[in-house]
């Protein structure tokens, strides 16, 4: 939204931060990225949201999730920052963990004032940023590793087969538990652990994610 680049624009200037380039779109974040690095100009930060309204334009990066990931492949020195309304435990994990971002900032009112703080941080330190709200999410106690028996169900299940057609190409695979009822108690942790209302919103989510 245009308000909220603007106020983004508006700390980064306190900051003494001269060029900044804003885009609307995830494809076109990244040819900057790359252009900026051909002509010997590499940019020092990115800063993200994670969701984005789709509209008419075809886009092949859809997500400030997958934008990430693709950006620190190519980029592994980038600063990252995510400036958010997303708080799933699980996500912001992932964008830690598998995706070395730098700082995940929630968005809310305090945000703006967060987001100037921990910019300065990530620049002056080799220390992380994350926002108090989501910060739990990082704690080992909460921590739930998602394993590739968990997404072998989840794809299974986005390929249609039932739970009994799982049980036998768990067998096959020799991976255990194989039982039907273990595996609905597996899927039924996996929902409340992604919030999802059904199998179907289960995939939905694992594939926003980058997982399945």
């Amino acid at each position: 939204m245009d308000f909220i680049n603007s106020g983004i624009k508006s700390e980064l200037l306190k900051l003494d931060i001269q060029e900044i380039q804003y885009v609307q779109y995830c494809d076109e974040a990244l040819l900057k990225l790359k252009s900026a690095k051909l002509n010997n100009n590499p940019f020092d930060l990115l800063i993200s949201d994670l969701s984005f309204d789709n509209d008419s334009v075809e886009q092949k990066i859809t997500s400030g999730d997958e934008l990430i990931k693709v950006v620190r492949n190519e980029f592994p020195t980038l600063k990252i920052a995510v400036f958010s309304v997303e708080d799933k435990p699980f996500r912001v994990q992932t964008l830690f963990n598998e995706y070395g971002v730098n700082a995940y900032v929630w968005k809310s009112r305090e945000g703006l004032r967060e987001l100037k703080k921990a910019i300065q941080l990530i620049f002056s330190s080799n220390k992380s940023y994350i926002s108090p709200h989501v910060s739990s999410a990082l704690y080992k106690n909460n921590t739930v590793e998602i394993s590739d028996y968990d997404l072998f169900l989840i794809e299974c299940i986005s390929k249609g087969y039932l739970q009994e057609e799982i049980s036998v190409k768990l067998k096959e695979k020799e991976w255990t538990p194989t039982s039907v009822s273990s595996i609905e108690k597996r899927l039924k942790f996996l929902k409340e652990h992604f919030n999802a209302n059904n199998p179907a919103h289960l995939v939905s989510i694992t594939k926003d994610l980058g997982l399945i």
